[in-house]
């Protein structure tokens, strides 16, 4: 059994963890990756360095958590909306739309993070494993969009498409990162052209001729999901 005192000291530890992280995640949004330090989000909490280093070793373990929080937010605003659509195409629309919405607030110092994400061997790439949480969380929605569809897909490409789709998905916020039309609106261009282009090819699916080679395509293309 904890004594009240064991559980104080967790509680506190609790909240001076969620209060660092808050504000790293504030810092991220509005100064972005380059000027956000370990340092700087100690100083803000009230704390040595060294309590900060505590609960996160370095500014990268904060970068998931912002990862993580962007994701989880992108579920939120896609699942109720995914529930009144039964169309392929229009499910994934709303996963990639509401993708690059929970994005938007971010797209200042976007570029920061891609240059930190693109170095060797860096844990904040998004197809790294310490990205894996937040991964699950964007290729569990397009699993979802996909499921829930009125027509059914032949169970290998099912199987492998939101894979497919996260991949597709990355790339797109890579383009997004350095679009510079008003709104990003080029990026949903591209995006309405995709979606398109998947619908006119998306019945080829239940073809016999074209179910192996696209099965085989859609496992190729999974196969840079790790």
């Amino acid at each position: 059994m904890f004594s009240s005192d064991d559980r104080a000291a967790t509680t506190k530890s609790e909240r001076t963890r969620g209060l660092l992280r808050d504000l790293a995640l504030r810092s991220f949004r509005e100064r972005g990756y380059d000027a956000t330090t370990i340092r700087l989000i100690a100083q803000e909490a009230g704390v040595s360095v060294g309590t900060t280093n505590y609960h996160f070793a370095s500014k990268a373990d904060l970068v998931q958590e912002l990862y993580l929080e962007v994701q989880e937010r992108h579920r939120a605003a896609a699942a109720p909306l995914l529930g009144g659509s039964a169309d392929l195409v229009e499910r994934l629309r709303i996963v990639y739309t509401t993708g690059l919405d929970e994005l938007e607030p971010y797209h200042d110092h976007a570029a920061e993070f891609v240059s930190a994400a693109l170095a060797p061997r860096s844990s904040l790439n998004p197809l790294s494993h310490d990205s894996t949480a937040a991964r699950d969380v964007t290729e569990g929605l397009f699993a979802d969009a996909v499921a829930g569809a009125k027509r059914s897909l032949p169970v290998d490409v099912a199987a492998a498409l939101p894979s497919v789709l996260f991949v597709a998905y990355l790339l797109l916020a890579l383009y997004w990162v350095y679009d510079d039309s008003p709104a990003q609106e080029r990026t949903r261009r591209l995006l309405d052209r995709g979606l398109a282009l998947l619908k006119l090819t998306l019945p080829l699916a239940r073809l016999p001729l074209a179910r192996k080679p696209l099965a085989e395509l859609l496992a190729l293309v999974g196969e840079v999901r790790p």
